[in-house]
Protein backbone atom coordinates (compact mmCIF):
# COMPACT_ATOMS: atom_id res chain seq x y z
CA UNK A 1 0.00 0.00 0.00
CA UNK A 2 2.45 2.88 -0.83
CA UNK A 3 1.37 6.75 -1.84
CA UNK A 4 2.94 6.44 -5.00
CA UNK A 5 0.73 4.10 -6.50
CA UNK A 6 -2.61 6.12 -5.28
CA UNK A 7 -3.32 3.87 -2.48
CA UNK A 8 -4.09 5.18 1.44
CA UNK A 9 -4.88 3.94 4.43
CA UNK A 10 -8.22 4.35 5.62
CA UNK A 11 -9.38 4.88 8.92
CA UNK A 12 -13.13 5.25 9.50
CA UNK A 13 -12.87 6.21 13.78
CA UNK A 14 -16.03 7.30 16.26
CA UNK A 15 -14.37 9.83 18.68
CA UNK A 16 -15.52 10.94 21.84
CA UNK A 17 -17.58 7.12 21.99
CA UNK A 18 -16.94 4.25 23.99
CA UNK A 19 -19.01 2.40 21.06
CA UNK A 20 -19.88 2.18 17.40
CA UNK A 21 -22.23 4.81 16.22
CA UNK A 22 -21.59 7.34 18.94
CA UNK A 23 -19.45 10.39 19.30
CA UNK A 24 -18.49 11.90 16.14
CA UNK A 25 -16.97 10.34 13.25
CA UNK A 26 -13.75 11.16 11.52
CA UNK A 27 -11.90 9.75 8.60
CA UNK A 28 -8.06 9.12 9.48
CA UNK A 29 -5.43 8.93 6.37
CA UNK A 30 -1.90 8.89 7.32
CA UNK A 31 0.46 9.82 4.51
CA UNK A 32 3.78 9.81 3.25
CA UNK A 33 3.88 13.29 1.95
CA UNK A 34 1.33 16.23 1.42
CA UNK A 35 -0.88 15.85 -1.34
CA UNK A 36 -2.13 18.79 -3.54
CA UNK A 37 -4.65 20.76 -1.25
CA UNK A 38 -7.35 20.66 -4.25
CA UNK A 39 -6.96 16.77 -3.51
CA UNK A 40 -6.52 17.05 0.17
CA UNK A 41 -10.41 19.06 0.19
CA UNK A 42 -11.77 16.33 -2.92
CA UNK A 43 -11.40 13.62 -0.38
CA UNK A 44 -12.74 15.54 2.43
CA UNK A 45 -15.82 15.94 0.07
CA UNK A 46 -15.82 12.07 -0.91
CA UNK A 47 -15.69 11.23 2.84
CA UNK A 48 -18.58 13.60 3.88
CA UNK A 49 -17.49 13.52 7.36
CA UNK A 50 -17.22 17.04 9.69
CA UNK A 51 -13.85 16.11 9.11
CA UNK A 52 -11.03 14.43 7.49
CA UNK A 53 -7.41 14.06 9.26
CA UNK A 54 -4.59 13.81 7.39
CA UNK A 55 -1.03 13.55 9.02
CA UNK A 56 2.40 12.44 8.46
CA UNK A 57 6.14 12.43 10.39
CA UNK A 58 7.06 15.97 11.18
CA UNK A 59 10.28 16.74 9.52
CA UNK A 60 10.78 20.07 11.59
CA UNK A 61 11.31 18.08 15.03
CA UNK A 62 8.57 20.15 16.88
CA UNK A 63 6.36 17.12 17.07
CA UNK A 64 6.09 13.81 16.07
CA UNK A 65 3.80 14.44 13.32
CA UNK A 66 2.44 17.23 11.48
CA UNK A 67 -1.49 17.39 11.05
CA UNK A 68 -4.27 18.99 8.81
CA UNK A 69 -8.58 18.53 8.99
CA UNK A 70 -10.90 19.21 6.21
CA UNK A 71 -14.57 19.16 6.58
CA UNK A 72 -16.38 18.71 3.29
CA UNK A 73 -15.87 22.60 2.05
CA UNK A 74 -12.94 23.70 3.92
CA UNK A 75 -10.06 23.20 5.45
CA UNK A 76 -10.23 24.50 9.85
CA UNK A 77 -7.78 25.28 12.30
CA UNK A 78 -8.83 23.50 14.88
CA UNK A 79 -10.40 20.11 15.00
CA UNK A 80 -10.68 18.11 18.18
CA UNK A 81 -12.42 14.83 17.44
CA UNK A 82 -10.35 14.14 14.38
CA UNK A 83 -6.93 14.94 16.59
CA UNK A 84 -8.39 12.10 18.95
CA UNK A 85 -9.07 9.76 16.20
CA UNK A 86 -6.14 10.04 14.91
CA UNK A 87 -4.00 9.97 17.83
CA UNK A 88 -6.00 6.70 18.69
CA UNK A 89 -4.59 5.22 15.55
CA UNK A 90 -1.26 5.89 16.30
CA UNK A 91 -1.64 4.42 20.00
CA UNK A 92 -3.30 1.39 18.84
CA UNK A 93 -0.35 0.93 16.62
CA UNK A 94 2.54 1.39 19.06
CA UNK A 95 1.04 0.09 22.53
CA UNK A 96 3.98 0.79 24.21
CA UNK A 97 3.79 4.41 23.22
CA UNK A 98 1.61 6.58 25.71
CA UNK A 99 1.77 9.87 23.74
CA UNK A 100 1.95 11.70 20.69
CA UNK A 101 2.10 15.38 19.33
CA UNK A 102 1.36 16.97 16.55
CA UNK A 103 2.72 20.51 14.86
CA UNK A 104 -0.58 21.93 13.34
CA UNK A 105 -0.38 25.13 10.97
CA UNK A 106 -2.96 27.55 13.08
CA UNK A 107 -3.44 25.88 16.57
CA UNK A 108 0.22 24.95 17.73
CA UNK A 109 1.45 21.84 18.99
CA UNK A 110 -1.34 19.28 20.71
CA UNK A 111 -0.28 16.76 22.76
CA UNK A 112 -2.55 13.58 23.57
CA UNK A 113 -2.21 10.95 26.00
CA UNK A 114 -3.36 7.88 27.38
CA UNK A 115 -5.72 7.84 29.87
CA UNK A 116 -6.71 4.45 31.58
CA UNK A 117 -8.89 3.25 28.68
CA UNK A 118 -9.40 6.29 27.11
CA UNK A 119 -7.72 9.32 26.12
CA UNK A 120 -6.87 13.13 27.43
CA UNK A 121 -6.25 15.73 24.53
CA UNK A 122 -4.80 19.07 25.24
CA UNK A 123 -6.32 21.97 23.37
CA UNK A 124 -5.51 25.66 23.66
CA UNK A 125 -8.28 27.16 25.87
CA UNK A 126 -10.21 29.80 24.12
CA UNK A 127 -12.22 31.89 26.70
CA UNK A 128 -14.91 34.09 25.53
CA UNK A 129 -16.04 37.41 25.71
CA UNK A 130 -19.42 38.78 26.42
CA UNK A 131 -20.72 40.11 23.14
CA UNK A 132 -24.41 40.82 22.09
CA UNK A 133 -25.19 38.74 19.29
CA UNK A 134 -28.99 39.94 18.39
CA UNK A 135 -28.53 38.88 14.52
CA UNK A 136 -27.32 35.36 16.02
CA UNK A 137 -30.21 34.73 18.75
CA UNK A 138 -33.02 35.63 16.37
CA UNK A 139 -31.52 32.84 13.73
CA UNK A 140 -30.73 30.22 16.01
CA UNK A 141 -34.04 30.61 18.81
CA UNK A 142 -35.07 30.23 22.11
CA UNK A 143 -34.42 32.97 24.71
CA UNK A 144 -30.52 32.39 26.09
CA UNK A 145 -29.50 34.37 29.33
CA UNK A 146 -26.11 35.63 27.95
CA UNK A 147 -24.00 35.34 24.23
CA UNK A 148 -20.51 35.33 24.05
CA UNK A 149 -17.73 34.97 21.66
CA UNK A 150 -14.19 34.51 20.82
CA UNK A 151 -12.45 35.59 17.75
CA UNK A 152 -11.97 32.49 16.59
CA UNK A 153 -15.32 32.74 15.28
CA UNK A 154 -16.85 30.95 18.55
CA UNK A 155 -20.23 32.13 19.48
CA UNK A 156 -21.55 30.68 22.76
CA UNK A 157 -25.19 31.10 23.32
CA UNK A 158 -26.22 30.44 27.14
CA UNK A 159 -29.42 28.81 28.41
CA UNK A 160 -31.28 28.77 31.28
CA UNK A 161 -32.03 24.78 31.20
CA UNK A 162 -30.95 21.87 28.85
CA UNK A 163 -34.74 21.35 27.73
CA UNK A 164 -34.29 24.62 26.08
CA UNK A 165 -31.19 23.82 24.07
CA UNK A 166 -32.49 20.49 23.16
CA UNK A 167 -35.96 21.94 21.60
CA UNK A 168 -33.77 24.72 19.29
CA UNK A 169 -34.61 24.41 15.45
CA UNK A 170 -32.28 27.06 14.41
CA UNK A 171 -32.33 28.77 11.01
CA UNK A 172 -29.29 26.84 9.45
CA UNK A 173 -29.35 27.94 5.96
CA UNK A 174 -29.27 31.83 7.82
CA UNK A 175 -26.12 31.16 9.73
CA UNK A 176 -24.70 30.09 7.16
CA UNK A 177 -23.77 32.98 5.40
CA UNK A 178 -21.85 33.56 8.53
CA UNK A 179 -19.15 31.44 7.21
CA UNK A 180 -16.66 29.26 9.37
CA UNK A 181 -18.45 30.65 12.72
CA UNK A 182 -19.37 27.94 15.04
CA UNK A 183 -22.98 28.60 17.03
CA UNK A 184 -22.38 26.56 20.50
CA UNK A 185 -25.68 26.29 22.59
CA UNK A 186 -25.00 25.23 26.13
CA UNK A 187 -26.76 25.11 29.53
CA UNK A 188 -25.93 23.10 32.49
CA UNK A 189 -26.45 19.50 31.71
CA UNK A 190 -29.17 16.85 33.40
CA UNK A 191 -26.41 14.00 33.54
CA UNK A 192 -23.62 15.89 33.57
CA UNK A 193 -22.74 19.71 34.40
CA UNK A 194 -22.93 21.26 30.90
CA UNK A 195 -25.02 20.36 27.70
CA UNK A 196 -24.00 21.32 24.13
CA UNK A 197 -25.38 21.21 20.66
CA UNK A 198 -23.07 22.69 17.99
CA UNK A 199 -23.89 24.12 14.48
CA UNK A 200 -21.68 24.85 11.98
CA UNK A 201 -23.39 25.29 8.77
CA UNK A 202 -20.92 27.94 6.63
CA UNK A 203 -18.22 24.93 7.61
CA UNK A 204 -19.83 22.49 5.83
CA UNK A 205 -21.44 20.80 8.95
CA UNK A 206 -25.13 21.69 9.74
CA UNK A 207 -25.04 20.47 13.14
CA UNK A 208 -21.48 18.30 14.45
CA UNK A 209 -21.98 15.25 16.95
CA UNK A 210 -19.10 15.94 19.27
CA UNK A 211 -17.13 19.20 18.80
CA UNK A 212 -13.54 18.92 20.47
CA UNK A 213 -12.85 22.58 19.63
CA UNK A 214 -16.30 23.73 20.73
CA UNK A 215 -15.23 22.26 24.03
CA UNK A 216 -11.86 24.15 24.07
CA UNK A 217 -13.85 27.50 24.29
CA UNK A 218 -16.81 25.48 27.02
CA UNK A 219 -13.86 24.85 28.99
CA UNK A 220 -12.86 28.38 30.15
CA UNK A 221 -16.55 28.69 29.96
CA UNK A 222 -18.00 26.78 32.32
CA UNK A 223 -14.83 26.29 34.67
CA UNK A 224 -15.53 30.01 35.27
CA UNK A 225 -19.33 29.67 35.87
CA UNK A 226 -18.91 26.25 37.75
CA UNK A 227 -15.92 27.70 39.65
CA UNK A 228 -13.92 24.94 39.49
CA UNK A 229 -10.96 23.67 36.55
CA UNK A 230 -12.66 20.16 35.98
CA UNK A 231 -16.39 19.03 34.67
CA UNK A 232 -18.36 16.60 32.62
CA UNK A 233 -19.97 17.76 29.33
CA UNK A 234 -22.11 15.99 27.07
CA UNK A 235 -22.52 16.71 23.34
CA UNK A 236 -26.37 16.16 22.81
CA UNK A 237 -26.57 15.40 19.25
CA UNK A 238 -28.80 12.96 17.32
CA UNK A 239 -25.36 10.53 17.67
CA UNK A 240 -24.34 12.24 21.35
CA UNK A 241 -21.08 12.27 23.15
CA UNK A 242 -19.47 12.51 26.64
CA UNK A 243 -16.21 14.87 26.87
CA UNK A 244 -14.06 15.20 30.26
CA UNK A 245 -13.16 19.03 30.67
CA UNK A 246 -10.35 20.56 32.81
CA UNK A 247 -8.89 24.16 32.36
CA UNK A 248 -5.10 24.07 33.06
CA UNK A 249 -3.99 27.71 32.61
CA UNK A 250 -4.27 28.08 29.08
CA UNK A 251 -4.77 24.68 27.98
CA UNK A 252 -7.89 22.56 28.12
CA UNK A 253 -7.70 19.18 28.12
CA UNK A 254 -10.63 16.98 26.92
CA UNK A 255 -10.98 13.47 27.83
CA UNK A 256 -13.04 10.97 26.01
CA UNK A 257 -12.46 7.11 24.18
CA UNK A 258 -12.57 6.26 20.62
CA UNK A 259 -13.80 3.19 18.62
CA UNK A 260 -12.28 2.14 14.94
CA UNK A 261 -15.02 1.03 13.00
CA UNK A 262 -13.52 0.43 9.60
CA UNK A 263 -10.42 -0.16 7.66
CA UNK A 264 -9.49 0.14 4.24
CA UNK A 265 -8.05 1.30 1.36
CA UNK A 266 -8.90 4.69 -0.34
CA UNK A 267 -7.62 4.63 -3.60
CA UNK A 268 -7.06 7.71 -5.87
Amino acid sequence: MTQENGILPYYHVDAFADRPFTGNQAAVMPLERWLDDEVLQAIGEENNFAETAFYLPDATGQADYELRWFTPTIEIGLCGHATLASGHIILTQDPERDRVTFRTRTAGVLTMIRNGAGYMLELPAYPPSPKERLDVVELVGGTPIDTQFHEGRYNVIRYQTADEVLALKPDLKALAAFGNEQFICTAPGKDTDALSRVFVPGGGVDEDSVTGSAHAVLTPYWAKELGRDSFTAYQASGRGGYVQCRLDGDKAWLGGNCVTVVEGQFRL
